[in-house]
């Protein structure tokens, strides 16, 4: 089979597409014949970073070649002599082994069927695929972090990118009152995917506006961006943060509010995924897929997500 492996961490001229052999499957496993890819800001980092590479993929110390990636939808090609979920044909989307290592740039990959969803009919590979770790990170964020209800008023930052695109909609789905923040450009993006205002944080400080959310979402890095959404989160509301962690000033004037706090990192759970197939197949969210690219073109996927614009997701079609 063909797959993109990583010999040394870099750029993107550092992602080759070989022949390899297809993986085996263990007894409680499918092989899923990948149909799509999704494209997220980690590929990018654990691709340029040793690193990062080190403690997400969690590789064999003696390893020396890598398939990245986690965010797949395809079709059922075999099955392991554990399984019952899924039979031959089935067409199935998750992320498979996240922290750890997915091998999801390949034609096949060996997934663990409690990390697996039914794809909607509703819903084409692409958009399945799409709906795997960012709206994971927003479900796990949003529902089972900060256990998000009606009339919960939400600040989500990046509303218009790839997880935020997700929780606007998830958030809604709940009956929360949204505010999404982004450029100017993305303004009628968020407000079409459900959101109640739209912040434009090019034009001022969210926090002078908003200082009673129950909830913020923060996926900005950065702690003077995290101290900025504590002061906008009423006492004994909760922030969740993506990518800063809750420590030294940050901790402090958190608990000084009385906020719940979660630095979270997504997991892959079967479980959640088929909660957010629901809401697919409901159509109570859905997935914005600005851009496809073709197998071969993989790279310059990588190229697009670091640019740090992208609106919704990123799909590689095989």
């Amino acid at each position: 089979m063909k797959a993109y492996t990583l010999k040394e961490n870099g750029g993107i001229e550092n992602l080759n597409l070989n022949e390899v052999a297809k993986p085996g499957i263990q007894p409680d496993e499918v092989l899923v014949q990948v149909r799509a890819i999704s494209i997220n800001p980690v590929d990018s980092l654990v691709r340029q970073s040793e690193q990062s590479l080190q403690r997400i993929m969690r590789p064999e110390a003696a390893q020396k070649s890598y398939i990245l990636g986690w965010d797949i939808s395809g079709i059922v090609a075999e099955t392991g002599n554990q399984v019952h979920e899924y039979k031959n044909g089935d067409e199935v989307f998750g992320m498979v082994n996240f922290p750890g290592s997915g091998n999801a740039y390949a034609e096949y990959v060996a997934a663990p069927v409690n990390q697996l969803a039914l794809k909607p009919k509703n819903i084409s590979h692409a958009e399945a695929a799409a709906a795997t770790l960012a709206a994971l990170t927003a479900w796990q964020g949003l529902v089972v972090n900060a256990k998000i209800k009606a009339g919960d008023k939400v600040l989500i930052h990046g509303a218009g990118g790839g997880v935020g695109h997700y929780a606007v909609q998830i958030a809604k789905s709940f009956g929360a009152y949204v505010t999404g923040t982004g450029s100017s450009s993305k303004k009628d993006f968020v407000l079409k995917l459900g959101a109640d205002e739209f912040f434009d944080y090019t034009k001022g400080r969210f926090e002078e506006k908003i200082n009673d959310a129950d909830i913020v979402f923060d996926s900005i890095p950065g702690s003077e961006h995290l101290m900025r959404s504590i002061e906008a989160t009423k006492k004994g509301g909760t922030v969740i943060s993506i990518k800063t962690m809750f420590e030294g000033e940050i901790a402090r004037k958190a608990d000084a509010k009385g906020l719940k706090t979660f630095r979270i990192l997504v997991n892959s759970n079967g479980n959640d995924m088929n909660k957010i197939a629901r809401l697919l197949k409901e159509g109570k969210i859905h997935s914005h897929v600005s851009q496809k690219f073709n197998f071969e073109d993989l790279p310059k996927a990588h190229q697009q997500i670091e640019t740090g614009k992208t609106t919704g997701k990123i799909v590689v079609i095989i």
